[in-house]
């Protein structure tokens, strides 16, 4: 199966937007078109409104277009099968997630002199799943960090297997495989890290 990894940029707004709107989520009735605005950028603090899929629609617009939401999208025969959002740490700790999930500070902050890329999310077609995208775009978000002068990327799984769809952060074996490393942990999450530098 020949997939296609390509960075997020305005140009691919539209397919990111048709993703969320129709594959994403196909599989979880509870799930109403997240648009994985969620961790992001911008700033919270002051307030958003995340009420609807239609504000969600309008913030996902507005991140793709600012380049506050980042990650990769996975394409199979020219359509997208699944979304990575990745992202550089510091630039992130003032969105909505972090603040609602109450991260502690040791964990939130990044190290100093530590340039940390940050892996948030997986979102996999289901009829799609199981078939190694989600790994694919770990190793392209590795890659490109490396390139980028990323001293490590680091992911916040579950300790334990809660349900296919609270487990959007990826299995803590897809980080095994990938030579990620337990860092630290909080609540009921694992920080893990993989280190970039020689």
């Amino acid at each position: 199966m020949q997939i296609e990894i390509r960075k997020l940029t305005p140009d691919l707004l539209e397919d990111y937007l048709y993703f969320f709107e129709t594959d994403a989520h196909a599989d979880n009735k509870d799930e109403d078109r997240c648009y994985c605005v969620c961790w992001c950028a911008d700033d919270h603090r002051e307030g958003k409104d995340f009420s609807s899929p239609e504000k969600r629609r309008e913030l996902a617009i507005q991140y793709v277009n600012s380049g506050m939401i980042q990650g990769y999208l996975a394409f199979y025969d020219g359509k997208v099968v699944g979304w990575c959002n990745a992202n550089t740490k510091s630039d992130c700790l003032n969105c909505i997630s972090w603040l609602r999930h109450k991260v502690p500070v040791n964990i939130a902050q990044s190290t100093p002199g530590i340039k940390v890329k940050s892996v948030f999310c997986f979102t996999i077609a289901p009829e799609m799943k199981r078939k190694g995208i989600a790994a694919q775009l770990l190793q392209r978000v590795c890659q490109d960090a490396a390139n980028d002068g990323f001293d490590v990327v680091e992911a916040y799984p579950n300790k334990q297997f809660i349900n296919m769809f609270a487990d959007f952060y990826g299995p803590l074996e897809i980080y095994k495989r990938s030579g990620f490393v337990i860092h630290d942990e909080w609540g009921g999450k694992f920080v893990v890290r993989k280190s970039l530098k020689q």
